[in-house]
């Protein structure tokens, strides 16, 4: 039997979209159009074909999800 940890959140850094869907589940599109409306936080792009989202941006709309 394979005994895996919950996954946690690194102190700083960024988070590719398959990583922040780990701590917020819901459907890719559904994170798009949230990140579009302004439900979500914003993305930052590193590169022409990545984005990412930093940590601490990630954290805080965890913590202020349950207020």
């Amino acid at each position: 039997m394979e005994n895996t940890a919950p996954p946690t959140l690194p102190s700083t850094g960024f988070l590719r979209l398959d990583q922040v869907l780990l701590f917020i589940p819901v459907a890719r599109s559904t994170w798009w159009q949230g990140v579009r409306d302004g439900r979500y936080p914003a993305s930052v792009k590193l590169g022409p074909r990545t984005t990412a989202w930093k940590v601490e941006d990630i954290r805080s709309f965890i913590e202020g999800a349950g207020k």
